[in-house]
């Protein structure tokens, strides 16, 4: 069910690290140093990503590589918003690239790039073609971010929430189909960037829209998906069944899983973005979940069920 795993979720952006705690970015690095060997150990040949980052920083890159950790990787990833976030245009996407390339030999995936419709839903439909003509053919992987409208009811993942005035509201409005399920203009443009484009698409805890993602991603040709198991979650009552319905929806895809969020109360500060207490519980949590959905694992699971 998993081709590659990435290690945490955009680690220099305060939203997903808390680098008050942190603020060299040592433990994060022992972290990930630890869970990318605990991997290995269980499937030596699973690829391993750094976890995307944003915005795009060669500085922190070079950090994680004068600290060893991508000596401990497979690929290294970017996030890029350049109509909602970023303070650098589309067109630069070549050069944002090469910032990272320069500093390792690491391949650089794309694993998340979006556009919102915040302000019109047609910005959506031309970031999407000039993305993909700017991206095709340089990348591994790039993935688009997303499929579905955050629900509004639901909290977007962000630092100061609507503090942030319209920049949060935009994280409602990434999807190709809206929240009431109709679909936007970009929806039927995205068919021509798959296969070559994938999708990540975060699936909440028993999220009701698991079932319609699958089916949508197979109407658009995508063939690689990049999702998220929180380790979190896993402490919530049901939460390997969940894990356990969430990754067979998905078997038909090249999923990239994402382990990330620390849990609270494992937290040296309560809350997701703190570095945890306990470093090894992160890569415990890392292995089980390879073990449970990795290759290997899916491949014994298939034999002892035809025995």
């Amino acid at each position: 069910m998993i081709e590659a795993v990435m290690l945490w979720n955009e680690p220099n952006n305060k939203s997903h690290w808390d680098f008050q705690i942190d603020p060299d970015w040592s433990q994060f690095a022992d972290m990930v140093i630890g869970a990318a060997d605990a991997i290995a150990e269980v499937n030596p040949t699973l690829p391993k990503v750094l976890g995307g980052i944003s915005p795009i920083d060669p500085v922190f890159m070079t950090n994680m590589k004068n600290r060893g950790v991508l000596d401990h990787l497979d690929a290294v990833a970017v996030h890029g918003f350049p109509l909602d976030w970023n303070h650098w245009q589309i067109n630069d996407w070549p050069d944002k690239l090469k910032e990272i390339q320069a500093v390792t030999d690491l391949p650089v995936w794309v694993s998340e790039v979006g556009i919102s419709t915040f302000g019109a839903e047609e910005v959506q439909v031309f970031g999407l073609e000039r993305t993909v003509e700017l991206l095709r053919g340089r990348v591994p992987r790039a993935h688009w971010y997303s499929l579905f409208d955050l629900p509004r009811a639901w909290p977007a993942t962000t630092r100061h929430r609507e503090a942030e005035g319209s920049s949060y509201y935009r994280h409602f409005y990434m999807g190709l189909v809206r929240e009431d399920g109709t679909e936007k203009p970009a929806y039927q443009h995205f068919r021509k960037a798959a296969p070559d484009f994938g999708l990540c698409q975060w699936f909440h805890f028993q999220d009701h829209r698991l079932d319609e993602g699958v089916q949508r991603m197979k109407d658009l040709g995508v063939t690689y998906l990049r999702t998220g198991l929180s380790w979190a979650d896993s402490y919530r009552d049901g939460a390997l069944d969940w894990f356990d319905r969430q990754m067979e929806a998905l078997a038909d895809f090249n999923v990239t899983v994402t382990f990330c969020f620390t849990p609270e109360h494992r937290g040296i500060e309560p809350h997701h973005t703190s570095p945890p207490q306990v470093k090894e519980e992160f890569a415990q949590f890392c292995a089980d979940m390879v073990r449970r959905y990795g290759p290997v694992a899916s491949a014994v699971r298939s034999n002892a069920a035809a025995e």
